[in-house]
């Protein structure tokens, strides 16, 4: 008897589609996994070989960063002289637009920020401290700008020499750096070139001709090196702690308020006789710019590389001041100028080739110790200065945490085999 009952579908499924056939590899293929930096988004794309050495990389990243911080300097320093030409000797004043800036455009990130980086929560926990660090960058700044009042310009650029080694002995102390020998003498190229400048305004006739009070105006100059060395190491310090945002808008709010009641106490004879007229206010405006782009920029210097770092780069600033007043102010050409920025550029680069090193343990312990004998209440406020118990409950769980590790790793490797 013959089957006339048609086929099944699954049937017609399986005479028309052919088996899958799965290929089993012997080995199977791992992929290496791409290691990507936090930085890589702003690295930029490879342009030549050079580009992938992390040395010279970071080597040009910092001067390139260092040249625009001396061209922002630079006019500061127009507007500063254009300003002090036409008889406006305010230097509270002449401040409190930029922490204004800074308070305005910073300030109000921070304030719309949720959580614990609310201006709210930073106040309340670290209020004091941005108020202190403005408080010394206000005072550093009205210094240098009163100092010109009574020195030449050659005692006025030695400040960028002094702060130097405050900057470095400060980092030393509170930061744990460690400097190289590749450190020390980059630093020791850029004073070099420095004095080349230093040199080139004495030799300069129209530069030979002092204040009224020099010396009290070398004196205003030293307290300025130090005031600027705090600032800048405090800033390291905060900017790496937390970010360069919440920097920005504390130190504006506070320093607009120090600079505002600073220029209302003292400055209000200077400012009635100033007559506000439309090259007055366009001085002012230079200043102000060039000073918020140079304090937005050195956050992020700051951030990326250190203070020293920043000191030394902006070295370069006296010799685009030289062109400034060239071609501006009609001074006198010096060759000394251009061999000045070539060696303080060569300093930059040799102090960027290498890393700068944490401080080992023993070197903290002494300096804690010189710390407790010349202040007691170091302990209360150092976190390094505080005794420390040699096995601590810390210690007991981290030690658990690496055997149970450990032994999981070795339970998987014998499951394995």
């Amino acid at each position: 008897m013959i089957d006339n009952q048609p086929p099944s579908y699954q049937s017609l499924v399986d005479n028309i589609i052919p088996p899958v056939v799965t290929y089993q590899h012997p080995d199977p293929i791992i992929m290496p996994i791409r290691q990507v930096s936090n930085d890589s988004s702003e690295e930029g794309i490879n342009c030549s070989p050079c580009c992938d050495n992390e040395n010279i990389r970071r080597t040009c990243k910092s001067v390139m960063l260092g040249q625009c911080l001396s061209l922002c300097l630079c006019g500061t320093a127009i507007g500063s002289q254009l300003l002090s030409n036409h008889g406006f000797n305010a230097p509270a004043a002449q401040n409190f637009l930029n922490y204004f800036f800074l308070a305005f455009t910073y300030g109000l990130m921070v304030t719309f920020r949720n959580g614990e980086r609310n201006i709210v929560n930073v106040m309340k926990e670290r209020g004091w401290k941005y108020f202190i660090l403005a408080f010394v960058d206000v005072q550093a700044n009205y210094l240098i700008v009163y100092a010109y009042q009574y020195t030449n310009i050659a005692s006025i650029q030695l400040l960028d020499c002094f702060t130097i080694p405050v900057v470095m002995v400060l980092s030393w102390l509170f930061l744990s750096v460690r400097y190289l020998m590749s450190h020390i003498v980059g630093v020791a190229i850029c004073i070099v070139g420095l004095f080349c400048i230093v040199y080139a305004d004495v030799t300069n006739p129209q530069n030979t001709v002092a204040g009224k009070y020099p010396l009290w105006g070398d004196m205003l100059c030293i307290a300025s090196t130090f005031l600027y060395g705090i600032s800048n190491v405090s800033e390291e310090f905060l900017v790496k702690q937390y970010d360069r945002f919440e920097y920005l808008g504390i130190v504006g709010i506070f320093g607009a308020i120090i600079a505002g009641l600073q220029s209302a106490i003292f400055e209000r004879e200077s400012l009635s006789e100033v007559r506000f007229d439309l090259p007055i206010i366009l001085m002012y405006l230079l200043f102000t710019v060039a000073m918020f782009i140079f304090y937005s920029m050195v956050s992020y210097v700051v951030e990326k590389t250190s203070a020293l770092m920043f000191n030394l780069a902006v070295l370069t600033a006296d010799f685009y001041s030289l062109l400034a007043g060239i071609f501006i102010f009609q001074l006198e050409f010096n060759f000394f100028y251009f061999a000045s920025f070539l060696v303080v550029i060569s300093g930059s680069v040799v102090y960027s080739l290498r890393k700068t090193k944490e401080k080992h343990r023993d070197e903290m312990n002494a300096f804690c110790k010189v710390c407790i004998v010349l202040c007691p209440w170091a302990k209360c406020c150092c976190k390094e200065c505080r005794p420390k118990s040699p096995y601590t409950v810390q210690d007991v769980t981290a030690e658990r945490s690496i055997s149970v590790s450990l032994q999981s790793r070795a339970s998987s490797t014998l499951s394995s085999n």
